[in-house]
Parts: structure tokens; sequence; C-alpha cells
């Protein structure tokens, strides 16, 4: 290995070779970005370089090499013995970390344009540090449950993508006894599948059982793919806690009371079965079940724990908003904190926090679920009402960093549930890290810079007005975005043309 007391090259390689690769490139940055079409840099070849840089493990100096769209080599240390001539970009002590993967996102389009789109919501992922993003099947129209309706959302992506991006199917009662319709959707190249055990709102996709859940699962173990479900089902038999009466539709608190823990709860018993096949000699060994947007922190949540430890092949994310949200701070009538499951009490929030740090949550994702804005009825406010989901695509870095310093989040541990494990989620095994070989998918941030979301700040959302951050001070700004290697977003400004790509299994 090429080394020295002060720094090391990633990987092995003589210093000789290192340095002639280097040498090939002597002209400087302009002060000014300047690139043309898919990056606003002029090069394909250059090194990157900050006194923080997540990567092997590790927070340090170090300076990346990046060559045709991939991490060619790292330079530990005092990556000045190594990288001698530019194109350099030093980016000082900013963090350099690996892009964020964000595989729960409603992008509407086709069908839905008016509530988001490609264009617009990939702009904003780039503006706020993610590189890739999974699409969910629903909310566009049609539904994405078919080979016919993936190829409708390939060619509405077509040209529009500035970040890479991904897509889920769906499981639906129409496909999940259909081995062969459910084969023909995955052969088309969706990562894995996605359902509802609830009413989704969405009348061409409609709630699934856990007998559904069952048989679609044998299929997906042929492919080694997940099945990500929205864990929230009526209970049988409802307590005696649920509505009744005459409830101001207004109140927050009527809101949470329609759809208890319980719901939740009920779910993740419902999918037990489902959960122990997927055990090692289990019918479905090889698929993968993934609870998204966990809210409950009580019985919902152990019940996730007892399924890995038994060795079930389970993960659970949760999203921003629980963390940073609580009940009682949400003003009665503001229904752009309407999601579900609901934001809960406090104590629901703190449980949350304690399974992320403690590793019983796996992962983040933004469950960016936008709407056109007279569907919100914000001027109404009634919250059983308005449609149910939070705006936040934009500004999931500094949301997870702003509330999380407190409990002494790490960069790392931001990276792993960010970045390395959504990757592992979406079987992206070139993505997630900083690493040679990987898609040299990086953003930089200065999480020491403060700033207000107030109407002066850039937002890429189709509509800024029905997110619930408005108004909100954060730390952690992103200065850059690279996509494969093309800085897509800098300095407040995106590449001048859409260059991501659309991820599909093979």
């Amino acid at each position: 290995m090429a080394a020295s007391a002060k720094g090391r090259l990633v990987p092995v390689l003589a210093v000789a070779a290192a340095l002639a690769a280097v040498l090939l490139y002597r002209a400087p940055f302009s002060k000014s970005l300047g690139g043309e079409g898919c990056s606003l840099l002029p090069h394909d070849h250059f090194w990157i370089a900050s006194e923080r840089v997540v990567t092997l493990g590790r927070v340090g100096p170090a300076a990346v090499e990046v060559k045709g769209g991939l991490i060619n080599a790292i330079a530990v240390g005092d990556y000045r013995n190594f990288v001698l001539r530019r194109p350099l970009l030093d980016y000082g002590d900013a963090v350099i970390m690996p892009g964020l993967i964000d595989v729960h996102a409603h992008l509407d389009e086709p069908g839905r344009e008016e509530w988001e789109g490609f264009s617009t919501g990939t702009r904003a992922a780039a503006a706020g540090g993610i590189t890739t993003l999974v699409d969910m099947p629903l909310n566009s129209f049609p539904s994405t449950v078919s080979e016919e309706t993936l190829k409708l959302k390939l060619e509405a992506a077509r040209d529009k993508l500035f970040v890479d991006v991904g897509f889920w199917g769906g499981l639906v009662p129409e496909n999940a006894f259909n081995p062969s319709a459910l084969e023909s959707l995955l052969n088309a190249g969706v990562l894995g599948l996605k359902s509802f055990m609830c009413p989704s709102g969405i009348d061409d996709f409609p709630m699934t059982n856990s007998t559904h859940i069952e048989e679609g699962l044998v299929t997906l173990a042929k492919y080694q793919r997940p099945l990500l479900i929205h864990a929230e089902r009526i209970p049988d038999v409802e307590d005696d806690d649920g509505l009744d009466g005459e409830l101001d539709p207004r109140s927050y608190a009527t809101y949470l009371k329609s759809r208890p823990p319980a719901w939740e709860e009920s779910a993740i018993r419902d999918l037990q079965r489902a959960m122990k096949d997927t055990e090692a000699g289990g019918q479905s060994e090889g698929a993968h079940i993934h609870i998204v947007h966990l809210s409950d922190a009580k019985a919902s949540l152990e019940l996730m724990k007892d399924a890995k430890s038994t060795g079930a092949s389970v993960t659970v994310e949760t999203c921003p908003h629980y963390l940073a949200f609580s009940a009682d701070e949400i003003p009665d009538g503001d229904t752009r904190f309407k999601c579900a499951p609901p934001i809960r009490d406090g104590m629901n929030r703190e449980n949350l926090w304690k399974a992320l740090l403690d590793g019983h949550i796996d992962m983040l994702s933004s469950d960016h679920s936008p709407s056109a804005p007279d569907l919100k009825l914000m001027e109404e406010g009634n919250f059983l009402k308005a449609w149910g989901g939070i705006s936040s695509l934009q500004f999931v870095l500094p949301v997870t960093w702003s509330y999380g310093k407190k409990y002494g989040i790490t960069f790392n541990q931001l990276a792993a549930w960010w970045s390395e494990n959504p990757a592992k989620l979406a079987g992206q095994k070139n993505k997630g890290a900083i690493l040679p070989g990987y898609h040299a998918d990086i953003v930089v941030w200065k999480p020491e810079a403060q700033f207000e979301l107030d109407e002066s700040h850039s937002v890429y959302h189709k509509h800024r007005n029905i997110s619930a951050y408005l108004g909100k001070e954060f730390s952690g700004k992103v200065l850059s975005t690279f996509v494969r290697g093309n800085l897509v977003f800098a300095e407040d400004k995106h590449a001048k043309a859409a260059c991501g790509v659309t991820i599909l299994a093979k």
C-alpha cells in the first residue's frame, strides 16, 4: 500500500501511478461555476477534498478522486501528499458525505403533475443533497401496478431527472394472486413492491390483507426483492377511545384520535406469519419485509424487535417529521402537518429517537407526499378531510441534523440512515458510500451554517406553501451535490441539463 506517516491512498496504488493520474490535469477550477450540460463543472476527472470526509468508517481529512462518474481513489490523512496538481475542489472543513438515498417519495407523474413532477421533485432532491430517489407506485395516475404502467412512468421521467430515480411497483389485490403479472412487473425493473393495509386514498391502489402479502412474498422471494408495507390496519374490534359524538375537525387531537397506535400494532401483528415466512427455511426465504414510516414507538416497535430477533428478514424506517414534531406543538387547523400514520406525542418522539440511535429503526426516508394546495384545505383547516402528506424532500438533511444534534448524532450515523442502509434496501450495490468503484454520488454541506426557511429561501418543490417546515430555523446548508460525478447543484444553481438516470433492477 502506498502510505506515509501523514496519509495514505485507497485503494492500493503506487504513489507514482497516483501522481501520474493527477498530473494529467493541471488546469485549476474556475472561481465561478462554468460547466455546460449535465454538470456545473467542465471536468469528468477531478478531486474533491475536505477536512471532514465521511468514508471508511471514519470522518477526517481526505481527498476523493472522481473519474468517469465513479470514485476512483481516496487519499486519506494529509491528502496534499498525493493531490499535487489540480483540478482539485477543496471544500475546507465542509462535510463530504455519501449522497442521500430517499427510498420513499411520491413524485406523482404521470397523471398528477399539478401535485409534483419529476423535474420539480428531482430539482428539490438535488438541492437537498439527495442523489437517488425511489418513487412510490401511487399518487401518480395510473398507479404503477403492471409492466405497462411502469412504462408510462419511464416515459414521463425522460429528460427530467436531476438525480437518479428507481421505482417501486404496487402489490394490490388484482395482481397478488397472479404470479405471472407480478413477475412481469418485476422483470420490467421495479426494485420491489409496495402495499397498503388500509385504504390508500387512491382509487386504483386498493388495500391488501395479510393473505395478499403472503402470496406476493412468495414471488418476491424468487427475485430477492423487498415488499414495503404501509402498516396501518383498522382492528377487527376497536376500543372505546375511537371517534364519537361531536368533535372539532379543526382540532389536531381529533385527527390523532382517528388513527390511534392500535392501527399500526394491528397491522404488524397481522404480518407476523408473513414475517416468519422470510426466515431461513420459510416459504418466502429471500424476500424481505420493510415497514415504512413507523410512527408508533411502543407496541408496534416492540413487535418489530421481536421479529428481527427470531431471524425474520425485516427492516423499518421512520421519517424526519416524526422526529421533529410532536402532537402538542401542532396548531389546530394547520393541515400542513397531516400525515398517516399521524405525528404522535412528545414521549413517542423521544422513543423514536432512542430506537433510531439504538439501531432498532434502520433508516430514514422523507415520505414526500405533496398535493395540489387546495387539497390541503388550509383555509378550512379540516384535518379529517384534508389530503395527508408532508412536503419535505428538499429539507430532510438539515431537519435530521438540526433536531438530532441534541441527541449527539454523528455524521457516520447520518450516512448509515440516509445512504448505506437505504442503498441495501433498494438493491444498489454501487451506491450509499464513498468507496472506490462506487458511483460518485456525493453531498457537500456545512453543518454549522444556519438559515431560516423563510420566503427568501429558494424552494424547488412544486408547492412551497404546503410544507410544514416553512418558518423554521435549521442548521446544515447543502453546498454541492454530485450525481455520478456530475455537479448537479451548487451555489443555489442547478446544472443546465437533467442527466439523472432511471434505475431498473436486472
